[in-house]
């Protein structure tokens, strides 16, 4: 078997872990790490990695994984998807995903490529069991409650806003798919509390919910990268009213977003060139082995 070779760009929270997925997966290799900064000493787990500010370095590549923020991922993904490479990103803007499928579909049919985007954990595998649900039960409401847990995109955010050192973004379920959000930050020499709470407040990532911002001494003290969500449907299965399902999980956040990822790089290679959200993907498209042998475990 020929293994995948696999870029993995960017080497924060997503992209330590992407490179541990890619490691224990039997079908992948992992071609090297893309940093905007390569001087200075290797962190120890990529000694033996190529580390490179640009993809050429790397030979030839598969895949990447756009393990950046949310904020890039439309440029990252033009740039990668012109060069023939299928692109994975977890692009995490419920509002705006649609913009950069429509935006990014020409240059990947064009140059016979394959993106799937939006493809963390939500947006991504929590969207198809919204999807499944919905089958389940055509009409109804679903409520999505994530937490309570670090928010990987929020946090990101914050970090972004001029007068932060260092920040933590907490999302805190309130039901029915509410939610409330606690930024800790530390702030930079001479911010004020002021300025910086209103920045976060009017930032996009925080403006639809109530926000809270409060200031830490160190962020290192408080962080913790676990996460979660309760999904819960109501609904109508043909005319039977009172239809309930619920789904759980309790998770560390850039573990299983870069787990997805992957399993997303590997049903790149299965489609034909275009852009794709996970509800567009087989299932099955997303698992290494032969598809009988999966099929008899899994139906």
């Amino acid at each position: 078997m020929t293994k995948k070779r696999i870029a993995v760009v960017g080497y924060g929270n997503i992209g330590k872990y992407a490179v541990e997925a890619i490691e224990a997966s039997p079908d992948f290799e992992l071609a090297g790490v893309i940093r905007r900064q390569t001087s200075g000493k290797k962190p120890l787990e990529l000694a033996n990695t190529i580390v490179a500010d640009n993809i050429s370095a790397l030979g030839k590549i598969d895949a990447a994984l756009l393990c950046t923020p949310t904020r890039s991922v439309l440029d990252q993904a033009k740039k990668y998807l012109k060069l023939g490479i299928n692109t994975v990103d977890s692009y995490d803007i419920h509002t705006s995903f649609l913009e950069l499928r429509k935006e990014l579909m020409p240059i990947a049919q064009e140059h016979n490529a394959v993106a799937i985007i939006s493809s963390g954990w939500d947006p991504g595998s929590d969207s198809v069991i919204r999807t499944l649900l919905e089958a389940c039960a055509p009409q109804g409401l679903t409520y999505t409650n994530f937490g309570p847990g670090m928010s990987m995109g929020h946090t990101v955010a914050a970090k972004s806003i001029s007068g932060v050192a260092d920040a933590l973004s907490m999302t805190i379920p309130l039901g029915t798919s509410i939610h409330r959000r606690v930024v800790y930050v530390k702030l930079a020499s001479g911010a004020t509390t002021e300025d910086v709470s209103k920045k976060i407040k009017n930032d996009p990532y925080f403006s639809y919910d109530e926000t809270h911002v409060i200031v830490v001494q160190s962020i290192d003290e408080i962080i913790d990268k676990g996460h979660g969500v309760n999904l819960v449907r109501k609904g109508v299965s043909g005319k039977t009213d009172n239809q309930l399902f619920e789904f759980n999980m309790k998770i560390n956040n850039p573990a299983l977003t870069s787990q997805i990822m992957l399993a997303c790089a590997r049903a790149t290679f299965k489609q034909k060139p275009g852009v794709y959200t996970m509800p567009e993907i087989p299932m099955i498209d997303l698992l290494y082995g032969d598809k009988e042998s999966l099929l008899a475990r899994l139906v």
